[in-house]
C-alpha cells in the first residue's frame, strides 16, 4: 500500500489496565484496525498522565505505577479513518482526537524483512507505518 500526502491521524488515549473480553483494550483497537484495512497503528504507553478521573498516574512513584496512559495511534486517509471511528464507539469510553497530517513517506518492509531498501526506517516494522 501507497500512502502519500493528506492523512488523516487518529489518536485514543486509554488505560493500560482497560481491556475488552479480557484482553487489553489497545490491543483490540490494533487488531480491529488491521481488519479494517487501515495503513497502520502503533501504540505507546505514557510515563504519566490524568484524565477525566483528575487522578495523576505515573511511573515515578511505584505505588502510582498502575493504568499509566496507552495512546493509540493510526494514520490513513480521512475517509479510511472516519469509516473505522463508529467501531470505537462500542470499545472507547476515554479519549479520541482526530488531526489532519501529511505523509511524507510510508514504506512497507520487502519481501526479505528489510526496511524497504534505501532510506528505509531502519525499525525493522516497529513504529508508525
Amino acid at each position: 500500500m501507497r500512502l502519500t500526502g493528506p492523512a488523516l491521524r487518529l489518536t485514543v488515549i486509554v488505560g493500560e489496565n482497560d481491556s475488552w473480553h479480557h484482553k487489553p483494550l489497545f490491543t483490540e483497537i490494533v487488531h480491529r484496525a488491521h481488519a479494517s484495512g487501515l495503513a497502520g497503528a502503533s501504540v505507546f504507553q505514557g510515563i504519566e498522565g490524568f484524565g477525566a478521573s483528575s487522578l495523576i498516574h505515573t511511573a515515578r512513584l511505584l505505588s502510582l505505577s498502575e493504568d499509566l496512559p496507552v495512546a493509540v495511534v493510526i494514520v490513513d486517509t480521512e475517509e479510511r479513518v472516519r469509516a473505522f471511528l463508529p467501531q470505537l464507539n462500542e470499545l472507547v469510553t476515554g479519549l479520541v482526537t482526530l488531526d489532519a497530517c501529511e505523509v511524507v513517506r510510508y514504506a512497507g518492509r520487502d519481501a526479505d524483512g528489510g526496511a524497504g531498501g534505501p532510506g528505509g526506517t531502519g525499525d525493522g516494522g516497529k513504529g508508525a507505518r
